[in-house]
């Protein structure tokens, strides 16, 4: 295997992709690659699990699940590979920094595999979809997860094969802190299957799981909006 052509095609692929001439877009990314923006999205989830629970210690086994999978898909990741494979961000990158498009001064840290912006949200969106098991929230919560990626190669932070190498180990924590959420269920708690119209199997009801993805669809409006004030 060629690590240096994959690494060039990686650097060619990002120059593709990486900003364009609209102050619009520029605003969109930046607004959705804020954390801060999501803070919504997040209550949303958090709120659902409450009210679908009427235990509370499965409600802080899944949180507790929902919290290990942003430490192990991205805390670690921040703290450990990224300071030890020290790859520069592409912003940073002495061969082609000069030729990608940065926005309002934002560079990222100094160095970028793999993403921890693609890893953490995939990481959630994976396990919520596995814990709920409804076709539209897993395609919202997806669809989120892949936005953010996106703003990350936009604004010139990572490379595609950060993104890759991302999603791939956020999927993997997401499985697996679902697969050790289930086994501390069946341990601890009974869990009995839904059949009714009103409620997924796993026991989460769509009038709850419609108002996560009301929070999410609105997030994404909020986000197009400040971009067109930020034009003024």
């Amino acid at each position: 295997m060629n690590w240096d052509a994959i690494i060039q095609l990686d650097k060619e692929l990002l120059l593709l992709v990486n900003g364009s001439s609209s102050l619009f877009v520029d605003g969109l990314a930046m607004t959705l690659t804020d954390a801060l923006t999501w803070i919504p999205l997040y209550a949303a989830l958090l709120y659902m699990v409450v009210k679908n629970n009427d235990n509370m210690l499965r409600v802080l086994l899944i949180v507790a699940c929902a919290a290990l999978c942003v430490v192990l898909a991205g805390t670690l990741n921040d703290t450990l590979v990224k300071p030890t494979v020290c790859r520069p961000r592409p912003t940073r990158d002495l061969e082609i920094g000069a030729l990608v498009d940065i926005v309002d001064g934002y560079r990222g840290g100094r160095y970028g595999f793999f993403s921890s912006h693609a890893a953490n949200t995939f990481s959630i969106a994976i396990f919520f979809s596995l814990l709920i098991r409804h076709k539209a929230l897993t395609f919202f919560l997806v669809l989120w997860s892949l936005l953010n990626c996106w703003t990350r190669m936009y604004l010139g932070v990572h490379y595609p094969g950060d993104i890759l190498c991302g999603l791939l180990w956020g999927g993997f924590v997401g499985t697996a802190m679902y697969f050790l959420c289930k086994f501390a269920e069946r341990r601890f708690f009974m869990k009995s299957k839904y059949v009714s119209e009103q409620y997924t199997l796993t026991g989460y009801k769509l009038s709850d799981i419609d108002i996560v993805i009301s929070v999410l669809t609105l997030t994404f409006v909020y986000a197009a909006i400040r971009a067109c004030l930020m034009l003024s």
